[in-house]
């Protein structure tokens, strides 16, 4: 199907371009949210008479959308979430929790529309999520997912809390070894019993 853009849309154009998508993106998407007109004779006159309008309507959202843009840009917001000892989450970290954490924060702007997350979250670590504030105004923030504040803060530093985690695991634990004992002899007791005869 043949359309019209009223807006910029990321991968497709800009505001007037004529383009052709697929007819259910245009049906389910494009057309109801009043992104874009069906391209045909009497909507182009119709989106020439308003083009000025319709410009000029997009500029003020775009300046809107930059002036938001510096009270969130470079943000970082902090998760707590219990997960395995390999730093698997035990569920996941999707747009509603990103959402929560910035109205917390008190950053009311931002829309679930607005938040690009390809797939949702599934470990512990730094991430960073891009926020569509406007289709030509994209801030990222960071999302820190950690199982506690102090593990946050050390992530936050730069520090990777599972490889620490497991290095410390494999310097914990060394065995006694007793050339002498026999098989299924515990070296403490052999040490008690030298002690006993002497």
């Amino acid at each position: 199907m043949q359309i019209i853009l009223l807006e910029r849309i990321e991968k497709l154009g800009a505001i007037g371009d004529v383009v052709t998508v697929k007819d259910g993106y245009a049906r389910n998407f494009l057309l109801p949210n009043k992104k874009a007109l069906r391209s045909n004779a009497a909507n182009k006159k119709v989106f020439e008479a308003n083009r000025a309008k319709i410009e000029a309507d997009n500029a003020a959202r775009r300046s809107d959308a930059q002036d938001a843009a510096k009270g969130v840009e470079g943000k970082q917001i902090v998760l707590i979430r219990q997960s395995s000892n390999a730093g698997q989450l035990y569920g996941s970290v999707a747009v509603r929790d990103v959402i929560d954490a910035l109205q917390a924060d008190g950053i009311t702007n931002v829309t679930k529309a607005m938040v690009v997350l390809e797939r949702p979250i599934k470990t512990l670590g730094l991430f960073d999520v891009k926020v569509a504030l406007h289709p030509e105004v994209t801030v990222t923030i960071k999302v820190n997912v950690a199982r506690s504040p102090e593990e946050a803060e050390l992530q936050s530093q730069g520090v990777d809390v599972m490889a620490e985690m497991f290095e410390k695991d494999e310097a914990g634990f060394t065995e006694d070894y007793d050339p002498n004992a026999e098989p299924g002899e515990i070296a403490t007791d052999a040490e008690e019993e030298t002690a006993e005869e002497a």
